[in-house]
């Protein structure tokens, strides 16, 4: 028996179910035809529901599906069908918020395939060969890369208190080093 929670793909597909990004971390879908073929299947289950709120939960194939929709862009985390629906909820969410902060709340199909270096860089820092690794938000995109961004940059986007936070952030920071 599996102590560690396992993730057997992640997806993102379009609002007509094209692919844009994914990551298959099981042997169950060996093919890009096969891969193709259960993303058309995940999405022609999944199209008519409205899971632009709460995340929701299917099951297909033997396997268990989360799910969330944002704008054009439909997020889908899979397990086995013995995985724990809250944990694969908690990696789908982990990965919505860190995209979201990475995008800075411009979440749809052209900011994704502007910045899809930064969405495969979540998946990996979530999951690794299929083993849940982190589902924090703020560590996700952390690591995935939002000190790279010019910290100036940002904070003409900010407002004061905003601004305040961060300051105080990174002094905390440079004193505890």
């Amino acid at each position: 028996m599996e102590l560690s929670p396992k993730v057997k793909n992640i997806l993102l597909l379009d609002s007509e179910g094209k692919r844009i990004a994914a990551k298959y971390y099981s042997d169950d879908w060996p093919t890009n035809t096969a891969k193709e073929a259960y993303e058309k299947a995940v999405f022609s289950k999944t199209k008519k529901t409205n899971a632009r709120t709460e995340v929701e939960v299917t099951a297909l194939e033997n396997n268990i599906i989360v799910y969330k929709f944002v704008q054009d862009l439909h997020f889908f985390v899979t397990g086995g069908e013995e995985e724990n629906e809250l944990i694969l909820a908690s990696v789908l969410q982990g990965l919505f918020d860190a995209v979201n902060l990475l995008l800075r709340g411009n979440v749809d199909k052209r900011e994704a395939l502007d910045n899809l270096d930064l969405i495969f860089l979540c998946f990996d820092e979530i999951i690794d060969g299929g083993i849940v690794l982190e589902t924090d938000a703020n560590v996700i995109a952390e690591k995935a890369g939002i000190n790279s961004i010019d910290p100036n940059a940002l904070l003409s986007e900010q407002t004061i208190s905003q601004a305040l936070a961060t300051a105080r952030e990174h002094l905390t920071r440079s004193l505890l080093k």
